[in-house]
């Protein structure tokens, strides 16, 4: 879709000098790889250092072995400040040459002319990547980041309790099915008061959109004769969808309805709940002593397709995380090497290998067919993603659907909170952020 990229401000004003960017200097004037002698920074989430290190080492090994006297610095962040720490950054002269960004968070960065354009030509496997991750690093027809690893949300169960209460450990496959069996999970284990059937969080927004999107609606809707994003929320479509996931939390979470989901796997690890909707790693985390889960539920937490409205499977997030080079760094050409390097399909072989989904739908294919992963897998390519919109960050940062949601759960009726939402959205969405 086409649309006039919004005027730099903030950031973009900040981009227009000239500044160091960690490098010690040299550049493409270099042209023998020998003789390049920068540093290269690079920001990775703190995911990659505990799960896939080994990953991280042998790139940083091939890429010293072309660039022998270039420092590869890869420093780690958190997710809870990456960002504020970034806006300071780039404010600077001392930040990253290659960032990794959550694919809600590219837009932002490519209105603010803060990412460099790439040439997906340069990158592996670039014909297949995964539209949800590509989609959120492209703008007016160019690329400014490269799709790194994909999520998707799935049906996490119990299986024990399942079994217990339900007399199957299979998780059923129709949504009618799996209401009548929760229905008698919940009479097998509801003499614990604080248990439920279906721990789904009333301000869960990630959960309620895929309901809206179950049902055909979309959070906003992008008009191409004017040029703008309209929200959607209180079509007959979009109320449905919320209708159906508030239902499903007034009848099956006995906890508290007003919490978001931040806490949901450790509910299933107190054996408070027989299912979540989650990410496919939280089965880990419920199981993971170190994190706070319950190494006794090992081999009793499974995960499953969602089963959602009218027979069919409920649509989930795509999640995931995108790599990008800084457009004021002086060193983007190594940048866009070492992120070639660090998505090539042998690099992407060591993610699948961990159950981490991959960035192509080549490598995804088989991991349909793995018994961890197959859930997870089948679900992303029908996934759905946020409006890719100049002011979707404040919409989030705002808590907007939070807020509609929490509004629902404490007896606002459906249509006035989705007109009040659509109301807030329209301020925002179409506005740099």
């Amino acid at each position: 879709m086409k649309r006039n990229l919004v005027a730099a401000v903030g950031v973009a004003a900040m981009m227009a000098s000239v500044a160091a960017c960690g490098s010690d200097g040299g550049g493409e004037a270099a042209k023998n790889p020998k003789d390049r002698k920068e540093t290269l920074t690079v920001w990775l989430m703190v995911d990659a250092q505990s799960t896939w290190p080994e990953l991280v080492k042998d790139v940083n090994d091939r890429f010293n072995a072309k660039y022998p006297g270039v420092k590869v610095n890869v420093q780690y962040q958190q997710w809870a400040d990456k960002t504020k720490k970034l806006d300071a950054a780039l404010s600077g002269d001392k930040f990253p040459d290659v960032v990794e960004l959550g694919n809600t968070e590219t837009m932002t960065y490519i209105l603010n002319g803060a990412l460099g354009e790439i040439d997906p030509k340069k990158y592996e496997n670039s014909d297949t990547w995964i539209g949800g991750l590509k989609d959120t690093c492209s703008y007016e027809g160019k690329q400014y980041c490269v799709p790194y690893y994909a999520g998707a949300r799935v049906a996490i169960y119990n299986k024990d309790m399942f079994k217990a209460g339900a007399g199957a450990e299979t998780l059923p496959s129709t949504e009618a099915e799996l209401t009548a069996a929760l229905d008698k999970v919940q009479e097998k284990y509801g003499k614990d008061k604080a248990f439920s059937p279906l721990y789904l969080p009333g301000r869960y927004w990630y959960a309620a959109m895929s309901y809206v999107a179950a049902y055909g609606g979309e959070i906003a809707t992008y008009d191409e004769g004017r040029k703008e994003w309209k929200a959607a929320l209180s079509t007959p479509e979009a109320q449905k969808g919320i209708k159906h996931f508030v239902d499903l939390v007034e009848k099956y979470n006995h906890g508290d309805k007003t919490k978001d989901e931040q806490d949901h796997a450790n509910v299933m690890a107190n054996e408070k709940a027989a299912l979540l909707y989650g990410n496919g790693w939280e089965a880990g985390s419920i199981t993971d002593p170190a994190g706070n889960g319950n190494a006794e539920l090992k081999d009793k937490i499974l995960t499953a397709g969602m089963p959602g409205p009218n027979g069919k499977a409920l649509p989930s997030f795509i999640g995931g995380s995108d790599l990008a080079t800084i457009s004021k760094s002086k060193v983007q050409d190594l940048g866009e090497e070492w992120i070639s390097m660090f998505t090539s399909a042998k690099s992407q072989e060591v993610l699948a290998s961990k159950n981490i989904l991959p960035n192509n739908t080549k490598q995804l294919e088989p991991l349909k067919a793995k018994p961890e992963t197959a859930a997870i897998a089948a679900a992303v390519p029908d996934a759905w993603f946020t409006p890719i919109a100049p002011g979707w960050a404040a919409i989030e940062k705002k808590e907007v659907l939070e807020l509609m949601l929490l509004d629902i759960i404490k007896g606002t009726p459906v249509e006035e909170a989705t007109k009040k939402a659509d109301e807030e959205i329209d301020k925002l969405i179409n506005e740099q952020s």
